[in-house]
């Protein structure tokens, strides 16, 4: 069985360690762990890792954030993957920093990289696994703050938080969204 595990972020060296690029991290954390190498291809840095039988393609858009919808239906269809087997990883601003919250479907909540998903998968019908960077910031400095770094402790924090994360990725593929988030959504 394949999935597309799809972590949102922008590329480039000024946002590498940003909030916003929360998903990128958690699948270089992955990639690494399962000694996976990140290659560029069409719209996308790629990595497979195998899992219980399972094939997973890692894709990191560098599409920047804002049209990762564009990179994500190319590999849906390239790849003939199920949109139930799709998972992505994303920043949320509504979730206490290091919150981890699987979702299979729900609006994007003004993250723009989510709407732009949603316009080009038609419809809210996709796995997110949400994960929580805070939102520590005065009014109208929400751009600002999840295109900055994480805090030292945060930093600190961050290895742990993507184990976690990689725990539910695997879990969702293997024992299915339901389970999983009745497993780990507490």
């Amino acid at each position: 069985m394949k999935y597309l595990i799809a972590g949102l972020g922008n590329p480039g060296g000024e946002y590498e360690l940003t909030r916003h690029n929360i998903g990128f991290l958690v699948l270089d954390r992955l990639a690494d762990i399962h000694k996976a190498e990140f290659s560029t291809t069409r719209l996308v840095d790629k990595a497979e890792v195998k899992y219980k039988g399972r094939q997973l393609h890692l894709v990191k858009p560098n599409t920047y954030m804002n049209l990762s919808g564009k990179a994500i239906a190319y590999w849906l269809q390239e790849l003939k993957i199920p949109k139930e087997n799709l998972l992505v990883v994303v920043d949320d601003l509504a979730l206490p920093f290091g919150s981890l919250r699987l979702r299979t479907k729900g609006s994007p909540a003004g993250h723009n990289g989510l709407k732009n998903i949603e316009l080009l998968l038609d419809g809210q019908d996709y796995s997110r696994l949400r994960f929580g960077i805070g939102s520590d910031f005065a009014k109208g400095q929400q751009v600002d703050f999840v295109l900055s770094n994480f805090s030292q402790p945060e930093f600190e924090a961050l290895p742990a938080l993507m184990d976690k994360a990689g725990e539910i990725i695997f879990s969702f593929c293997t024992a299915g969204a339901e389970r999983t988030m009745a497993l780990f959504n507490r």
